[in-house]
């Protein structure tokens, strides 16, 4: 059986992908469903290699396999927060407007542009389009998704009237500053900057105005607090949640001895967060903006991560005011 396996993936790897009979199905789609060229479709993956490191990189996550304590570490640095209060002087009209419009905090725009990509100074230098392929036909797990993403993909670089074969991005084909993929692209991003392209590369209005469109399409609400810290007696430890969603009353934790470190409404909706940090558990009491962040990536250690980050960086852009 083995054997067997290895001829196959052998095989395969000797085609070019447009010769697999799964990618000409592909095409067949986007050709029968979106009117898309042929010909073009075939020109482009026809050169396209396979990423074995962008297969490797998406079996092991670093969400699915650290601590709270560990990738923390990665994060929380004097040098990603010095270098946050250096973007945002750099471009607090921008993040200004932003926040007016809406109605998003400055902090965490740049706290989701520091974890994506230290604010646009590592923003990936896989081909997109053979990231996406590669992940697409070659990773059964998540196929269908990423194959879903490629789509998204070809109709998004001829909409935006954009070579392909030009872009770069993550392993998992997210791109620019923000790492949007391919269908949070089309959905989110935003021409902020006025001058009729939706660039996440290069401007800094569009890659902003885009960040704070995606987290107020996702709900988010302005003024209202995200989370903190809180302390639980062994009593309640078991009301702690993997669900992200708030779904209980933090009058509920109260009454159960959940003590918040900060005044929340009572009558809100949150989830008790447990994460293994580095003096042992930690428990937070996270609310609605919370669980937005997850939208842009659902590990709550990624969330966490934006919000300290966000906070520790506001804290010293505001100590040179």
């Amino acid at each position: 059986m083995l054997g067997f396996l290895m001829t196959l993936n052998a095989s395969l790897q000797a085609q070019t992908y447009n010769q697999r009979e799964d990618v000409k199905q592909f095409i067949q789609q986007m050709v029968t469903q979106h009117q898309y060229d042929e010909q073009l479709i075939n020109y482009w993956l026809e050169n396209v290699k396979q990423q074995k490191t962008a297969l490797d990189a998406i079996a092991r996550p670093a969400e699915g396999r650290l601590t709270w304590a560990k990738y923390r570490k990665i994060f929380l640095t004097p040098k990603r927060i010095q270098k946050g209060v250096e973007f945002w002087k750099n471009n607090k009209d921008l993040l200004a407007k932003a926040e007016k419009e809406f109605g998003v905090p400055a902090e965490i725009i740049v706290g989701i542009l520091g974890v994506e990509t230290f604010y646009g100074r590592r923003i990936g230098n896989y081909p997109v389009l053979d990231a996406l392929v590669s992940l697409g036909f070659d990773y059964p797990p998540r196929g269908k998704f990423f194959r879903s993403e490629l789509k998204h993909f070809l109709l998004m670089v001829r909409e935006e009237k954009t070579d392909p074969r030009k872009l770069t991005g993550s392993y998992a084909g997210a791109m620019g500053m923000p790492q949007f993929i391919s269908s949070s692209f089309r959905e989110y991003a935003i021409d902020f900057d006025g001058d009729n392209k939706r660039d996440l590369w290069t401007s800094k209005a569009d890659v902003i105005g885009s960040v704070a469109n995606y987290f107020k399409r996702h709900g988010w609400r302005s003024g209202e607090m995200i989370a903190s810290r809180a302390t639980v007696p062994l009593t309640a430890t078991e009301l702690a949640s993997k669900k992200m969603r708030p779904h209980t009353q933090v009058k509920t934790y109260l009454q159960a001895g959940v003590t918040p470190l900060k005044s929340l409404d009572e009558n809100a909706q949150a989830t008790l967060l447990k994460l293994d940090g580095n003096m042992g558990m930690e428990y937070w009491l996270t609310l609605n903006n919370f669980y937005v962040i997850t939208r842009y990536n659902h590990s709550p250690l990624y969330a966490m991560a934006v919000y300290q980050l966000a906070q520790a960086v506001a804290t010293e852009y505001r100590k040179g005011m």
